[in-house]
């Protein structure tokens, strides 16, 4: 798996790779029950310190994306998490997300144009 870290992004590196691992399911780039490089080998590919690189596994392991076996190692689960059964997880998310674009004066339009071009694109992926 080949992590893209910037370095200079105002985004911490351990929540970057937390959100291209989210991506790369996504985009079908990783899979369910797809192993990923141990904390010692993606520190050492991507140039991280061990600490960061276990801090973004451990975000993904609490929202159930990841398991970790001192035998196995790490890995995606086989299935998808159903951390958005009841929509509250999903909704606090996106309540961030539009309150954000409401300050910048981006009006529900051009919001709804670019969740909708978004969406087409991860499923072309």
């Amino acid at each position: 798996m080949l992590m893209t870290i910037q370095f200079e992004s105002e985004t911490p590196i351990y929540q970057q790779i937390h959100d291209q691992v989210i991506l790369g399911l996504a985009k079908g780039e990783l899979h369910w029950g797809e192993d990923l490089p141990s904390v010692r080998a993606m520190s050492e590919e991507i140039g991280v310190n061990m600490m960061t690189i276990q801090k973004g596994y451990q975000a993904l392991k609490d929202e159930g994306i990841l398991v970790s076996d001192r035998r196995s190692g790490t890995k995606i689960v086989t299935t998808p998490p159903k951390i958005f059964t009841n929509q509250a997880k999903f909704q606090e998310i996106l309540l961030q997300l539009m309150a954000l674009a409401k300050i910048h004066n981006i009006s529900l339009e051009e919001m709804n144009e670019t969740i909708t071009k978004i969406y087409h694109d991860l499923e072309r992926k």
